[in-house]
């Protein structure tokens, strides 16, 4: 005989279901937590070693010779110096590399989105997708052989050829995927109005999707301010500062490599790396409010 008693007190499937969708939750919050330790201790680590370094001779100074910090370190000094070239460098070398493929990543983008049931539009975007795969250093040797010869010599412009081939494909897929999710209505009502098709997409297709455009830009030069190999093979580096694009120049990411390969620069290797972790902090954040900006608009 069932006892009534006994059946009100067993959970009821409402109940299993709630503390359930608990148990995923604490395991998805745990899992997160986990993932966030790396970067929580690599953040730690270049602050409590990059930090000491930083000063305002840090950001306008050049780097210093190896019988320099030598010296420095045999005194227990901070190293002499710093990173100006590097900086103005990789600065130089990423805006080349932004003129360059934020239009063919943005027309691009366009196409595919515009044209989705073409062949030769799946044909692009397969290129496209292949083209992001491409391994960085094969992006330079590339860049090696097409402009580096042809220039005979290493040069600011080689090296911001070779991010913006890495930058073109993370943008023209960006591009497309962000056009993808404005309504066709609104392409419709504006071409209904009587605008023309080029004035619809300039004036209110790419004002719509600017957030996910400008996130897929900031994401590609997020990504390729930190590459080293293609510069090694395209730019060289350099240990002064200038603004000759057909000269060879230094990049934050080849002074890491430098520091890496001289035991007498080694504590530089943390100030630099925390130095190009806050610039891509600047840009973030400096996107993240251009972007709120321009939806409020």
């Amino acid at each position: 005989m069932i006892n009534i008693d006994e059946l009100s007190k067993r959970p009821s499937h409402a109940d299993r279901r709630i503390l359930k969708s608990k148990a995923i939750t604490g395991l998805v919050v745990l899992l997160s937590a986990i993932t966030t330790i790396p970067l929580a201790a690599i953040l730690i680590e270049l602050i409590i070693k990059g930090a000491p370094q930083i000063n305002w001779s840090f950001f306008t100074e050049v780097v210093p010779s190896s019988i320099e910090a030598m010296i420095a370190n045999e005194s227990g000094n901070p190293i002499p110096g710093g990173v100006a070239n590097g900086i103005i460098g990789t600065l130089i070398m990423v805006a080349i590399a932004a003129v360059i493929s934020i239009p063919i990543g943005l027309l691009c983008g366009i196409y595919l989105s515009e044209h989705r049931e073409q062949r030769f539009s799946g044909l692009v975007r397969d290129l496209v997708d292949i083209l992001q795969g491409v391994p960085s250093i094969v992006c330079g040797v590339v860049v090696y052989m097409w402009v580096v010869q042809a220039m005979h010599g290493y040069s600011a412009l080689a090296g911001g050829i070779a991010l913006a081939i890495m930058m073109i494909p993370m943008i023209t897929r960006s591009t497309e995927e962000a056009l993808l999710m404005i309504p066709q209505t609104l392409k419709e009502a504006g071409l209904a109005m009587g605008s023309s098709y080029t004035s619809v997409m300039l004036r209110v297709i790419l004002p719509s999707a600017f957030g996910g455009i400008f996130t897929g830009i900031l994401l590609a030069i997020s990504r390729v301010m930190g590459e080293t190999a293609p510069l090694m093979v395209t730019v060289l580096g350099a240990n002064f500062v200038h603004l000759d694009l057909t000269k060879p120049m230094s990049a934050l990411s080849l002074l890491i490599w430098e520091f890496y390969n001289d035991p007498n620069l080694a504590a530089l290797i943390w100030s630099t790396s925390l130095m190009l972790l806050l610039i891509i902090l600047a840009l973030n954040l400096v996107a993240k409010a251009i972007a709120a900006k321009w939806r409020i608009q």
